[in-house]
């Protein structure tokens, strides 16, 4: 039997429960993996509240993240005891998640894990660390220099927690946005220069405002990205991967007809294979283990559930990983 988070839907009011299944219970695919670690991510607690529709089926096992070790796969592309990782792709959305002790999927959609990390160093990144790493890549690309000035929104979350680690160690001055003064110290631990308060960018601003990021990385959404977007200097780029305010934009195009300003979209659910290896190769060896401490707390699948509200009423910082194994 296989211990699971098991959502089910009765009457639009979503129910989650600790179940135990069968192997024979998991969706199919050609790839059979024992979890070691999973995560609880900001998604991932909104399906299981059902605060937000992101189950699209029901029964669902929650769970966007997952690392462990291949027990077979039928196409021959991995092997017994390989250590491999899923990110993205509709699972614990649209297919059965990484919440359980054990995952079927489909193996193109596999990552190995880095030779200098293990799984729980993997879960200890993610979703999380792997968008947060797509937001620096971008900015980056767009030929911000290290040095610059980089603000990070969101800073108390996963995401924002990971931007601040890798912008910090590439060089450049981050200055970090939280609603939580208790994270202070942590965050400037992961590098952050400077921290400010999530009621200074929260509410609506101005078309533009006084220049000073060079770049943002942005997991918040709605007037939070506006007013980034507004003090962002001119040819600055803005990374935007997150709602956690708000799916809307009730900006201006000021800032981008009149400064320069780029605004690019950052998706990881369906970010290309071709480039997920050498990319999580790249935050293996910008994220080491002492790194990783100040970044994750660690609970059992059976705390999940109870964790799930918590993370949504802004009780939990960092990056949760999940032990599946007893």
């Amino acid at each position: 039997m296989i211990k699971a988070i098991w959502l089910e839907q009765e009457d639009k009011i979503t129910k989650a429960s600790l179940r135990e299944i069968t192997e024979d219970a998991l969706d199919s695919g050609d790839t059979t993996v024992r979890i070691e670690w999973s995560t609880l991510n900001f998604k991932d607690a909104l399906a299981i509240t059902g605060r937000s529709p992101i189950a699209r089926k029901f029964p669902m096992i929650p769970g966007i993240d997952f690392a462990g070790t291949v027990e077979r796969c039928d196409t021959g592309q991995w092997q017994a005891g390989d250590k491999v990782l899923l990110t993205g792709w509709g699972y614990g959305e649209g297919k059965f998640g990484g919440l359980a002790q054990m995952a079927r999927v489909q193996g193109d959609k596999l990552v190995r894990v880095p030779a200098n990390f293990d799984t729980r160093a993997a879960m200890a990144v993610g979703t999380a660390g792997f968008t947060a790493m797509l937001c620096v890549l971008a900015i980056e690309a767009h030929g911000v220099a290290p040095g610059a000035e980089v603000l990070v929104t969101g800073a108390g979350g996963g995401v924002g927690g990971c931007a601040v680690a890798l912008l910090a160690r590439r060089g450049f001055k981050v200055v970090a946005v939280t609603g939580r003064p208790a994270q202070a110290a942590r965050l400037h631990s992961l590098g952050a220069t400077e921290i400010l308060e999530r009621s200074a960018f929260s509410s609506p601003g101005k078309p533009l405002a006084r220049e000073r990021w060079a770049a943002v990385v942005d997991s918040v959404g709605s007037h939070t990205l506006v007013n980034a977007c507004a003090s962002t200097v001119y040819g600055g780029i803005v990374a935007a991967c997150g709602l956690a305010q708000g799916m809307d934009f009730p900006a201006t195009v000021a800032p981008f007809i009149l400064r320069g300003v780029t605004l690019a979209g950052i998706d990881s659910v369906s970010y290309p294979m071709p480039r997920r290896q050498e990319i999580w190769q790249r935050i293996a060896d910008d994220l080491p283990a002492s790194v990783l401490v100040d970044l994750v707390s660690e609970i059992s699948l059976d705390e999940v559930i109870a964790t799930a509200s918590r993370l949504l009423d802004g009780q939990v910082s960092g990056r949760v990983v999940v032990r599946t194994s007893p």
